[in-house]
């Protein structure tokens, strides 16, 4: 009898349990996120999670990369792309929520050197030559062909004159974080990377700045991909709220939109 009883409640807990709601496992969103916007979208995100509650899970790689995951169905509820073009990639393959996209910050490219080299203050401008500065050195950059960081840079670079000279030279990386490792390290004598990438790593100093109008202008979209979940209007919302904007400009972006409260 005793046993029958111990069953009897065992079995009643057990459906007890089955139909009480679950622990929240969906407070949570995914964020694809060009490898430039760690830093700062660290900081962001926990100020998110410390007011929503809600914890952000993000990958950060190449804009180029992060697109065809998307494209190929990886759960994502975030993508902020590096440019607009592989944003208007993800656009075309219906990747994303196109009624939530928005052009959200600027940048700028920099050409870099490790801390102890004796390269410093570089004039950036028309007869620029890079390939000659570089010596017997590699230049590491992103993937030129891909990459955003490595476009802008062979369009400045195309439009000084300098790439055809300087081209065999260039160490092509997966992100603008990988090739800012390899200058930091000392593997590459010079870099071309972001001004916020810059700004974070000890290992290297900035010799030169690009003009802005020697490549198209840098513009990081953010939309929602198109199976988001709902939380994810409130996380862009968040990304351009004035908490947000103190710290993207803490880091060195420019914000280019009016933040709301």
């Amino acid at each position: 009898m005793h046993r029958l009883a111990g069953l009897l409640v065992a079995f009643a807990t057990l459906l007890g349990s089955a139909s009480s709601p679950a622990p929240a496992q969906d407070n949570r969103l995914t964020v694809f996120a060009a490898a430039s916007m760690k830093n700062a979208l660290d900081d962001i995100d926990m100020a998110y999670t410390a007011q929503t509650g809600v914890k952000i899970i993000a990958s950060y790689a190449a804009s180029s990369a992060l697109a065809k995951q998307i494209e190929q169905g990886a759960p994502a509820d975030i993508f902020v792309s590096a440019d607009t073009d592989w944003m208007d990639y993800a656009a075309s393959k219906k990747a994303i929520n196109g009624s939530t996209r928005l052009n959200l910050l600027g940048n700028s490219i920099v050409l870099v050197a490790p801390r102890d080299s004796a390269i410093d203050k570089v004039s950036i401008g028309q007869g620029f030559d890079l390939a000659k500065l570089a010596g017997d050195g590699k230049i590491a950059t992103g993937d030129v062909n891909a990459v955003p960081v490595g476009k802008y840079a062979r369009a400045a670079l195309e439009k000084f004159g300098a790439w055809r000279e300087a081209a065999p030279k260039f160490a092509m990386a997966e992100s603008v974080r990988a090739a800012l490792t390899l200058v930091a390290r000392g593997e590459a004598a010079l870099g071309i990377v972001y001004a916020t990438d810059a700004r974070v790593e000890p290992g290297v100093k900035i010799v030169g700045t690009f003009p802005l109008d020697s490549h198209p202008p840098i513009v990081y979209a953010v939309a929602a991909t198109a199976t988001a979940r709902p939380d994810a209007v409130s996380y862009l919302a968040f990304l351009r709220s004035s908490a947000a904007k103190s710290i993207f400009e803490k880091y060195g972006f420019s914000f280019l939109v009016s933040p709301t409260t």
